[in-house]
C-alpha cells in the first residue's frame, strides 16, 4: 500500500488528507446527528405537563434549553409565549435556524471533498501524463521505466481521488437526508406546542 502511496507522487498527500478529513466528519456526525437526542419524542408531553401545572418556571426553561437543541427551540418560545402567537413563532424560528446551522456543520466540507478529490486526481492524471510526453521527448519510446511510472501515476492519483469523492459524495447526501429529517421533526414538535398553547389559552380567555 505505501509503494502504491508513494507512486502516485506528491498529489496523493491531499487525497490522503481529505480522506482522513471524511473519516473524521464521518464518524463525528454519526455521533451527533442522533435524533433521539437532538428531539426527544417525550419533550413536548413533559414540557405541556409542566405548563399545565404551572411549573414551567424560570429554572424548568433553563433546564430545558441545555437539554436538547429542540428543547433549545421551546425554550425560546416558552420565553415569549406572552406576547403572543407570532412573537412566539418568531423566536422559535430565530432559535431553530441557529439549530439547523450546528446540525449541517462540516456538511459542506464533505461536499467540497466530493468535487475537489476526482479534480485532484485529474490533475495527478495530467501531470503523470506530462512525465510520459516529456520522457518520450527526451529519449524515446525506448525507457519503459519512465513511462510506466508517468502512467501509474496517472492511474493511481485518479483512482485515489475518486475512491475518496465517492464515499464523500455518499455521505453527504446521507447526512443532509438525516437532517432534513430531524428539521421535519423539530417543526412539527414546534408547531404542536404553539398550537397547543395559544388554542388553551383562547379557551381559558373565552
Amino acid at each position: 500500500m505505501l509503494e502504491i502511496i508513494k507512486s502516485g507522487g506528491w498529489l496523493m498527500l491531499p487525497i490522503l488528507l481529505c480522506s482522513v478529513a471524511v473519516i473524521a466528519i464521518f464518524i463525528e456526525r454519526l455521533w451527533t446527528l442522533n435524533e433521539r437526542k437532538i428531539a426527544p419524542r417525550a419533550l413536548l408531553g413533559e414540557v405541556w405537563g409542566s405548563l399545565r401545572s404551572n411549573q414551567l418556571n424560570s429554572d424548568k426553561i433553563k433546564e430545558l434549553r441545555d437539554s436538547s437543541p429542540l428543547g433549545r427551540i421551546f425554550a425560546a418560545g416558552l420565553s415569549n409565549s406572552k406576547h403572543g402567537r407570532e412573537v412566539m413563532k418568531d423566536s422559535i424560528e430565530e432559535a431553530a435556524s441557529k439549530v439547523v446551522h450546528e446540525l449541517e456543520r462540516f456538511l459542506n466540507v464533505l461536499g467540497t471533498i466530493a468535487a475537489v478529490a476526482p479534480l485532484i486526481g485529474l490533475l495527478g492524471t495530467v501531470l503523470g501524463m506530462i512525465q510520459v510526453f516529456t520522457a518520450i521527448m527526451q529519449e524515446g519510446t525506448g525507457n519503459a521505466g519512465v513511462l510506466a511510472g508517468g502512467i501509474s501515476q496517472a492511474l493511481i492519483t485518479t483512482a485515489a481521488g475518486l475512491s475518496v469523492a465517492i464515499p464523500a459524495l455518499m455521505a453527504h447526501r446521507y447526512f443532509q437526508r438525516r437532517v432534513d429529517s430531524i428539521v421535519v421533526t423539530m417543526e412539527q414538535e414546534a408547531v404542536k406546542l404553539v398550537d397547543a398553547l395559544h388554542s388553551d389559552r383562547r379557551i381559558e380567555a373565552a
